[in-house]
């Protein structure tokens, strides 16, 4: 038997989504945790189509180092591989150790701290994601079934036990509603640890099923006509002293003042940011009325066409209510950066909590059924449409452009107008098909 030397992958995950890196040797782990590995301004203009935008804010030029951090490394041998998938995720930082104000994990980790010490709250998060399977043809399995799940087996097991094996804490892999569709969901835990989980759930995932040989797609879309896959983020607030703080029995749909005034600015605030929540063309052939997903500014409570739902507790057996209680942020997919599109989230709550705002008013029935007054007295509107649409208004507010430097900014929209141009003239169903191959 050939032995290996073992490899470390130290990863970041850029703007469009795609996790790249370099590997070391396990040996020199340690050391790469102190100096870094190399890396490069312009890989942040990089499109999921594996091009750098041009023009692009950072040109061939500037250096950079990716840091990895040990607490966020993954590693499972049950993947069906010859050697284990083994990687850590990183933080891109300055040649002197300062944070890169590019790097979408520092972006998450600032936004966080500013939350702590701001507003004196933690948030506890985790992902649920969407994603399907290549089909092995044939008649569809029924949804939700035992028989959907036997079918790509040793995949469900196999996954959930790698899953473990790496730390990521899995609480279900599961048959969804589409036709070959499955869901991961994972433990909550703190904000940042979650986003790495996303990464990493996203990355086993697909080593376990190529090897199975039916690759795995998290694209929102991967035919106009199909199901949509999501990835719904789930989060709640402890305070300092480590009590649940985004539960209040007493106030409409359990929320806290807080709570309800950090949702407020999510409504408020999310035209401006779903390019970073919702950041593929394809996405938006997702994010429609009646379509299991979120198409209006909506807090509800247990309705999943809501941007915003207020998940239901349980008191079965006496359970207390308070630890449980989260909220869903449903307007998301597997095209967006995690740490982008929780710290939008972290950002715009922000935002309502300290402008003060009142609980939005939970609404019940079909949006697209209210006349426009009726949808304005409930502080209803449309999310954007499009792609081109989203980034437009990113681009234009003020408070959302005040949370990244404009060179940021500028890479990002530069780098999405540029994987809009290379799927100029393209029917609805080859973009799909481009981003099926992709996530």
């Amino acid at each position: 038997m050939t032995a290996f030397r073992p490899l470390v992958s130290i990863a970041t995950t850029d703007f469009s989504a795609v996790t790249r890196g370099r590997p070391v040797f396990e040996d020199g782990l340690e050391r790469a945790a102190q100096s870094g590995i190399g890396w490069v301004p312009a890989n942040s203009s990089l499109t999921p189509f594996n091009s750098i935008a041009d023009p692009n804010p950072w040109g061939s030029s500037g250096d950079l180092r990716l840091v990895p951090d040990l607490s966020a490394r993954y590693r499972t041998s049950g993947t069906g591989a010859e050697t284990p998938l083994d990687f850590v995720l990183g933080d891109i930082v300055e040649l002197d150790g300062a944070p890169w104000s590019a790097c979408p994990r520092g972006f998450l980790k600032h936004a966080l701290a500013d939350l702590a010490e701001r507003a004196g709250l933690s948030m506890i998060a985790t992902f649920e994601q969407e994603f399907q399977l290549a089909s092995v043809g044939g008649t569809a399995a029924h949804a939700f079934s035992i028989e959907a799940l036997r079918r790509a087996d040793p995949f469900a097991p196999r996954l959930a036990a790698c899953l473990a094996e790496a730390g990521v804490d899995p609480e279900m892999v599961l048959a969804e509603y589409g036709v070959d569709q499955f869901e991961v969901t994972h433990a909550p835990t703190d904000a940042l640890q979650a986003a790495d989980r996303a990464i990493a759930v996203r990355e086993i995932t697909r080593e376990v099923a190529r090897l199975l040989g039916r690759p795995a797609t998290f694209s929102p879309k991967t035919s106009l006509e199909g199901v949509g896959n999501g990835v719904h983020v789930h989060f709640s607030f402890s305070s300092a002293d480590g009590a649940a703080a985004a539960y209040a029995g007493d106030r409409p749909g359990g929320l806290s003042d807080v709570a309800g005034a950090f949702c407020a600015g999510v409504l408020a605030h999310l035209p401006a940011f779903l390019a970073l929540t919702a950041s593929s063309v394809a996405s938006y052939f997702r994010l429609k009325p009646h379509n299991w997903s979120s198409s209006y500014t909506w807090l509800a409570e247990r309705d999943r066409e809501a941007t915003l739902r207020i998940c239901p507790v349980a008191t079965l057996g006496g359970r207390n209510p308070a630890p449980q209680y989260n909220i869903e942020f449903r307007a998301a997919d597997a095209s967006a950066n995690p740490y982008l599109a929780l710290g939008a989230i972290v950002r715009a709550g922000m935002a309502g909590i300290e402008a003060a705002l009142p609980t939005p008013p939970l609404v019940s029935g079909d949006p697209g059924a209210m006349t426009d007054a009726e949808r304005a007295a409930r502080g209803l509107r449309r999310l954007p449409e499009s792609l081109e649409a989203a980034l437009s208004l990113f681009e234009s507010d003020a408070t959302v452009g005040s949370w990244f430097e404009p060179i940021v900014k500028q890479t990002f929209v530069g780098m999405k107008r540029a994987e809009m141009a290379a799927l100029a003239g393209l029917s609805p169903e080859e973009i799909c098909a481009r981003y099926r191959a992709v996530y």
